[in-house]
């Protein structure tokens, strides 16, 4: 089955294959930490359009004086600094303290900061790497000094947020005798006796990879579920298979993964203590058609279910009529646009009722929770967003079919009000 593939690949203008190049770091000779200096620190977070580099942590021997560090007290090549303070861990955050790490916080707009990018029509996966440099002098609590140090150091170290958090494993399964790459975020304070829900993530054919992790650093598909402000809600499991070969095509075909997915969640709920009325299904594009896929073959395992930019054929969906759906498409999709159109009405006719709306890609956050508030006050089952035309494409792009598919997910992984919905629902 190559056909979504092709689609993928021509449309828009990006390979399944990955690159492993290192990301630049400037001119200059860099050394390994010395003196004062103990180690530097990457690191790295993941937005709708993947994993950057936004921050170095140097760590001292001492505490430093979070009060005497300014936005001159550290350069990295090729970068620029946006903040800089003191941290008693390697990690950013709101306001600074003093401790034993400077942390240098870095634009996500930089040209270099992205480390899962598409070069020409090549998926890339830049090593996580920088040099930092002691440009002024830094103070510690207790009144030493650390002159400024021309020297750049090395980073050895990388903290890769929330996707650090998930624990990779491999399924085999007796049934289909399939193996499974798959990533696992187990809620941190995991107690058996209590129940939780999982969200299922599959990704889009773009991503498809034998890394395990690619799923993680790809979008905010998979990790968004998992971040503290999400699980601070809604403490749930988070399963993202990763698929090293294409799984679905345009022609509403499957392979045996789609079933070994469906195994793979079965077996976890066995393993741990997971709510079977509470299991949620989401993908982009090809991991969009897989959850269409599983609910029309298995229409009892999923709660509700959250599609972006998909499609299936049309004459197939009518096991979805009395499913839990929330739709996100973009109008400049030419493909999963008509597609959903189509699914939609063909549900409508089975006796579904849908809410329909058309928002701006561009909504501020405030301005999409209100939008999913009027929605859910019509009390339909089945929701369908639709981005509007020439809202979804950032500047620089070509706002092209190809481009407003790719956004599609950019955008509304970022919804928090539709991932709070998820959580509402129940068989």
């Amino acid at each position: 089955m190559h056909s979504r593939r092709v689609f993928l690949i021509r449309a828009l203008g990006a390979a399944v294959l990955f690159a492993s190049i290192t990301a630049s770091c400037g001119g200059g000779a860099t050394t390994q930490a010395a003196g004062p200096i103990k180690s530097a620190t990457v690191i790295t977070q993941v937005f709708g359009d993947g994993q950057k580099l936004t921050a170095v942590a140097v760590e001292f021997d001492q505490d430093i004086d979070n009060s005497k560090l300014s936005m001159s007290s550290f350069k990295v090549d090729g970068r620029t600094i946006t903040k800089i303070y003191a941290n008693t861990t390697a990690t950013i955050a709101d306001q600074g303290a003093n401790g034993k790490y400077a942390i240098v916080e870095l634009s996500p707009n930089d040209p270099d900061a992205a480390l899962y990018a598409a070069s020409g029509g090549t998926r890339i996966r830049r090593e996580a790497k920088a040099s930092v440099t002691q440009a002024e002098a830094v103070t510690t609590t207790n009144g030493t000094t650390y002159p400024a140090n021309t020297r750049a150091i090395a980073t050895s170290k990388v903290a890769n947020l929330i996707v650090d958090d998930f624990k990779q494993f491999e399924y085999k399964d007796p049934k289909t005798k399939e193996i499974l790459k798959y990533n696992l975020f187990i809620p941190k304070n995991y107690d058996k006796s209590k129940s939780y829900p999982l969200v299922l993530f599959m990704h889009d054919a773009g991503a498809t990879s034998p890394v395990t992790t690619t799923t993680l650093v790809q979008g905010l598909g998979a990790v968004v579920w998992a971040s503290p402000s999400d699980q601070a809600k809604h403490e749930s499991f988070v399963l993202a298979p990763q698929y090293s070969t294409q799984v679905v095509n345009d022609n509403s075909e499957a392979s045996d993964y789609l079933d070994t997915t469906v195994n793979l969640v079965n077996w976890l709920t066995s393993q741990y203590s997971i709510d079977k009325n509470r299991l949620y299904t989401t993908g982009q594009s090809g991991g969009a058609m897989m959850s269409i896929a599983i609910d029309i073959k298995y229409p009892d395992l999923f709660a509700a279910s959250f599609i972006v930019a998909g499609q299936w054929d049309p004459t197939k969906v009518k096991p979805l009529a009395k499913d839990k759906l929330w739709i996100v498409v973009s109008q400049g999709d030419l493909k999963a646009y008509p597609g959903q159109n189509a699914i939609t009405a063909a549900l409508e006719k089975e006796g579904a009722k849908v809410s329909r709306a058309v928002w701006n890609g561009r909504s501020t956050a405030a301005e999409f929770a209100a939008a999913v508030k009027k929605m859910e006050t019509e009390g339909n089952s089945i929701n369908y967003v639709a981005l509007q035309k020439g809202t979804v494409v950032p500047a620089g792009q070509t706002d092209d079919g190809g481009s407003n598919h790719i956004n599609t997910w950019r955008i509304a992984y970022t919804i928090e009000g539709i991932r709070d919905w998820i959580f509402k629902q129940h068989k």
